[in-house]
């Protein structure tokens, strides 16, 4: 994906995100949520005291929130009050079900990119995209689950045209214009101090600042003083440490965290950064409510495909609401390809059999069962959350041995290829863990 300070969204993917950089905002349930007042809650963002507050019909808000517009019927019942989309596709529907949830949107706007081939430079096509984004505020401004317009993401993402801070900042004054009750903000890959120059000259209008980040999380308070910027902010994107930051193999495979080292992770960054800086940091939104492919099937979902829960729901349950869930995920400690682990840079030879043993606990003494999966290294690689292709998985070379054990016949064609393995508790509950390896004579 990119630096620390690049990166995608997510979503649904889901995460998807429209996965635009993410995920994909299709309804995530065909049952209609009931009809909903049109009048809007105030939104606004104070400073008193020399702390930065937000604010919803006038009582505080802090946002503990999470990336995707799938199971807000879970989010709303382990403490979270809030999702971010990426865009406003199936707009209506997403609102309507995060307020009958209790819960808020922080509602994206699809700003063109200048990688995916937009030109700042035509005015026109600025103009263009100005009247449709108008549109889309005036279609959603007044619902009552809408929290903060985001616009764009990642803009800064592999980017040398600054003209697009002027578009972003003639799009926050065009939302103020025609909605005085909802905060503008723009998501950022990362932050430095070129960007936040930028957007103090070009993009005033803009009311808070969005950062997405990953394992750089717990740098972001310090990077937000030390770079100048004087307003509050939010993240809004964070999780496991990034493929981009993560330590990679000879054949440029990234190493993947288990589930239960993302738990860890996820906690710890969370308390350093969220829970920390009380005086600018407005909340935050945990990737990715869902899943999605993204380097690897498992990489930023806290979900599997089937809609399983990983040991990182379970923290963020806690986060949320200060109480640990009745039933906790399994807790994954390693998992071994012929003796090796994933930063063991393995390589087998083709036809050969190896063994493979993970070690699998349950807090609540659950009978565990397991599943193995076997995919090429994906080739179809983006940058910035854009959508990519799941591999397909090869059969008939896994044989499971029982009780965390299994055996491996490599494969016959030189190449990368990635072993993963599903321990579930029979709860809705997952462990998972994979390890890259190679295949050559």
């Amino acid at each position: 994906m990119k630096k620390s300070w690049f990166r995608s969204l997510l979503f649904l993917c889901i995460a998807v995100l429209p996965l635009s950089c993410a995920q994909d905002n299709s309804p995530a349930s065909a049952i209609q949520a009931p009809e909903v007042s049109t009048k809007a809650i105030k939104v606004e963002v104070r400073k008193e005291d020399g702390r930065f507050q937000l604010y919803r019909g006038g009582k505080p808000y802090f946002i503990k929130g999470a990336g995707g517009n799938r199971y807000m019927d879970r989010l709303a019942a382990y403490g979270g009050n809030s999702i971010r989309t990426w865009s406003t596709h199936y707009g209506q529907q997403i609102l309507d079900e995060a307020h009958n949830h209790g819960l808020t949107v922080t509602m994206g706007l699809d700003v063109a990119r200048e990688r995916h081939g937009f030109d700042y430079n035509n005015t026109e096509a600025v103009a263009k995209q100005l009247a449709k984004l108008r549109e889309e505020v005036m279609k959603y401004k007044d619902h009552p689950a809408l929290l903060v317009w985001g616009i764009g993401n990642e803009l800064n993402l592999s980017y040398s045209n600054p003209k697009v801070w002027d578009a972003v900042n003639d799009i926050a004054k065009m939302i103020h214009e025609v909605d005085p009750n909802h905060p503008t903000s723009t998501m950022l890959a990362g932050l430095n101090k070129k960007e936040v120059d930028y957007i103090k000259a070009q993009a005033p209008a803009i009311d808070l600042l969005s950062i997405n980040a990953y394992g750089d999380l717990p740098s972001i308070p310090g990077k937000v003083r030390e770079f100048g910027w004087e307003g509050a902010y939010m993240i809004t994107e964070w999780g496991p440490t990034g493929h981009w930051e993560r330590p990679q193999t000879p054949w440029k495979a990234s190493v993947e965290e288990t589930s239960s080292e993302k738990a860890a992770v996820y906690r710890s960054r969370y308390e350093a950064t969220m829970k920390k800086d009380s005086e600018r940091c407005l909340g935050s939104y945990v990737f990715l409510w869902g899943q999605k492919q993204e380097r690897t099937p498992t990489w930023y979902g806290l979900f599997t495909e089937q809609g399983e829960e990983s040991e990182v729901v379970d923290v963020m349950h806690y986060l949320w609401s200060g109480q640990w869930p009745q039933n906790l995920a399994p807790h994954l400690s390693y998992l071994h390809l012929d003796g090796k682990k994933a930063t063991d840079n393995i390589y087998l030879k083709p036809n050969q059999s190896y063994p493979i043993q993970t070690e699998v606990t349950d807090p609540d003494q659950d009978a565990l069962t397991y599943r193995w999966e076997l995919l090429p290294e994906s080739t179809d690689l983006k940058e910035g959350g854009d959508a990519e292709n799941r591999p397909s998985a090869i059969s008939g070379l896994l044989q499971d041995r029982g009780k965390g054990k299994a055996t491996l016949e490599a494969p016959e064609k030189e190449g990368a290829y990635r072993l993963f393995v599903y321990a579930y508790d029979g709860k809705n509950n997952v462990a998972t863990a994979n390890t890259p390896f190679f295949v050559k004579q």
